[in-house]
């Protein structure tokens, strides 16, 4: 299958999403979570576990930084001591990649949540969309509409100057 046929059959969330996602596994500790965020400049890692059978990760959590302050830091608890299983949001709501972006802004706002794991039909994960990347495309949208309307008034003051 060549990439343009792979990319047909990938749904517009999926070419939408962050198709590098960072993950962890739930057995790293905590300061080693909060390590790779750091590293990367992230506040949410996806907790997944390697499935070598079928080539992939499956998600089994999720991992903000705000779930670090508030169940490690703002109850005084050694992280030394936790894994990231302790700390993670587990089963949290994940979307297909060949989930509509309508669809997937529903869940997200159902469950309260900006961020979510994205799998493929495999349901191994493939990406992170963020309300970020849903934002960027709304303003390259609003950027043509607004272009659309400066050509019609520059057409429109050639043709009735």
């Amino acid at each position: 299958m060549s990439a343009q046929q792979t990319a047909h059959h990938i749904g517009d969330l999926g070419r939408l999403c962050n198709r590098d996602p960072i993950s962890i596994e739930p057995t790293a500790d905590i300061v080693a979570a909060a390590g790779l965020m750091r590293e990367k400049h992230i506040g949410f890692l996806v907790v997944a576990e390697m499935q070598p059978a079928r080539g992939g990760k499956r998600v089994v959590g999720v991992l903000t930084d705000r779930d670090i302050v508030v169940a490690v830091v703002a109850r005084e608890v050694d992280p030394r001591d936790l894994r990231v299983s302790d700390v993670m949001t587990p089963n949290p709501l994940i979307v297909s990649e060949e989930c509509s972006i309508d669809a997937a802004l529903g869940f997200m706002r159902d469950a309260g949540v900006r961020r979510v794991p994205v799998v493929r039909a495999d349901g191994n994960l493939c990406g992170v969309l963020s309300l970020d990347d849903v934002l960027e495309r709304l303003a390259a949208q609003l950027s043509s509409v607004a272009g659309c309307i400066r050509s019609e008034q520059r057409a429109e003051r050639i043709v009735r100057p």
